[in-house]
């Protein structure tokens, strides 16, 4: 069990760069080792029988392990976090632990695609039943609570449209009924939003994205609140789902950069969202940083910043989308973000009920690296031209 090492309120890039270990458990070394390990032994059978010693086999952790879970801890005030091989494991494993036969969930209606998959089918397999929710409901989650809700899954902002939460809101009618709050936190990361400090209880990541920031890693954490984390860990315990430790390892090393990486990430997607947001051929540009958001109230009273990850509505059909996309040369089309290139994907709507409707147009999804924004402007330019003469 990971838990924080309570070192005080320090500056984030401080607890980035010194969470989650100390160098003299190491020799001095500055990054804790990578331990490659399933078997542990045991000094003698009485210590053997009881288990009394900290480490009992690798599923359980290890020093690589509990190194990375403790910085965590730290970044999002969690009285435990578990680490697991993806960030759409970090999505199923608190789910399956957490949820029964018989129980009702609420999602919002604007989640991750492999989020809502798991849902309408495994989860409706195993006898759950799964509602969907706008995103702007706010208060009004109370109108879809039954005898039987036991968890609200949420995710702020959406995927590829980035509506806000009211957060806050649903989280105080979920902890009346006693229901279990869960948010994907990938896009903000703890740097820029703490779930637990706005009465989430579970908080996930898939740390694939900018904890790991070089696109070359797969990696989820989730972390629990006092009251969830021990169901939490024995959720993870039972499936089994632990993570390797050289991925364990390049995300723990990630961290140190992250967020610097993240400053720059967001000041270049504003200064790129604002250009934008002025060109013939883009109906709409959809940050919620921008004052033109519909949530950019929300966003401004709960977040502290932005990451690289916006959408625009590009103005036409098909054909101008892949005009656009096609004529792109720095941005690699390509899925995932949170890497230190920009990335560029046309997106699909299809799958959302009740909060579908029409934009205006095709959605492409902007992930804004670490080049220069200039060389940014330049290559969506020499896009919106392709996508105008398509």
């Amino acid at each position: 069990m990971n838990r924080p090492t309570g070192k005080g309120t320090k500056g984030i890039n401080t607890l980035l760069t010194h969470s989650g270990y100390n160098p003299r458990d190491y020799h001095g070394f500055v990054n804790p080792p990578v331990v490659h390990g399933s078997t542990v032994l045991f000094p003698d059978a009485r210590t053997m029988k009881a288990r009394n010693q900290r480490y009992t086999y690798g599923t359980r952790g290890t020093p690589t392990s509990d190194a990375l879970a403790a910085a965590v801890n730290e970044l999002e005030g969690s009285a435990g976090t578990i680490i697991v091989p993806s960030g759409l494991a970090a999505i199923t494993v608190p789910l399956l632990g957490f949820l029964s036969a018989g129980d009702h969930a609420l999602f919002v209606d604007t989640i991750y695609f492999p989020t809502r998959r798991f849902a309408d089918t495994m989860l409706r397999r195993l006898g759950v039943e799964v509602e969907y929710y706008d995103p702007e409901i706010g208060a009004g989650i109370r109108d879809l609570l039954k005898p039987n809700t036991k968890l609200i899954f949420t995710e702020s902002p959406g995927s590829n449209t980035f509506e806000m939460q009211d957060i806050p809101a649903i989280t105080a009618i979920a902890r009346e009924a006693g229901i279990v709050t869960m948010l994907d936190n990938t896009w903000a990361t703890p740097v820029y939003f703490k779930p637990l400090d706005y009465g989430v209880d579970i908080s996930i990541h898939a740390a694939t994205k900018y904890p790991a920031g070089h696109s070359d890693v797969l990696l989820g954490t989730v972390s629990a609140n006092e009251a969830c984390w021990e169901t939490l860990w024995e959720s993870y315990l039972t499936l089994g789902t632990c993570a390797g430790p050289d991925d364990v390892y390049q995300v723990l090393r990630g961290l140190r950069t992250m967020g610097v990486r993240l400053e720059r990430h967001q000041a270049t997607a504003f200064e790129v969202a604002r250009w934008l947001e002025g060109q013939s051929g883009v109906a709409r540009v959809l940050h919620p940083g921008l004052e033109s958001h519909p949530g950019h109230a929300i966003w401004k009273r709960d977040f502290s910043g932005a990451s690289g990850l916006f959408s625009i509505v590009l103005e036409g059909g098909e054909k101008q989308a892949h005009a656009f996309l096609d004529a792109l040369e720095i941005f690699g089309l390509g899925a995932s973000w949170g890497g230190y290139e920009c990335l560029a994907a046309q997106v699909s709507l299809a799958d959302r009920t009740v909060s579908a409707r029409n934009y205006g147009g095709e959605i492409i999804r902007l992930q804004i690296g670490l080049e220069d924004a200039a060389d940014i402007i330049a290559d969506l330019a020499g896009a919106l031209e392709a996508a105008a003469s398509a």
